[in-house]
């Protein structure tokens, strides 16, 4: 059973985060920019929340809040959900799926290790399904 140390081992290990105190506006040029749908929010070393697409349509644009003057502390998932990279990946897209969530904190020892994505759960998924599939049909063909 694969974990979530093979998924981080198979992506870049970059991490993008602002600060509580970023204003929405430069956390969607920083998300634009790097082609990304959330990001951390980190106080030095500390997660302190997430932000997300969805808290941007949520909080910001269906409030008609405006995103120069409205600071990501304001509109942050703080509650958050995080998993270990010794957890089953399985584990981890039954926790996503469960809590209606798209992307997942990695934190070890407190510090965070890196994030993914469902879709980097898809991705691992299908690639180990096909690994499965090639090895019954080389066992089957033997």
């Amino acid at each position: 059973m694969k974990t979530i140390t093979y998924i981080l081992q198979n992506k870049s290990n970059e991490l993008f985060s602002v600060s509580p105190s970023t204003s929405v506006f430069e956390a969607l040029q920083l998300m634009m920019d790097k082609n990304i749908s959330a990001l951390l929010v980190m106080e030095g070393n500390e997660l302190k929340g997430i932000f997300t697409e969805r808290d941007y349509a949520r909080k910001i644009v269906l409030q008609g809040r405006s995103s120069k003057t409205t600071l990501i502390s304001e509109v942050m998932t703080s509650e958050l959900i995080t998993i270990a990279a010794a957890e089953p990946i399985e584990n981890c897209m039954e926790l996503m799926t469960r809590n209606h969530i798209r992307h997942l904190p990695v934190v070890e020892n407190g510090s965070v290790s890196g994030m993914i994505s469902i879709g980097d759960v898809v991705k691992s998924l299908i690639e180990l399904q096909k690994t499965t599939i090639q090895q019954l049909e080389s066992y089957i063909s033997n």
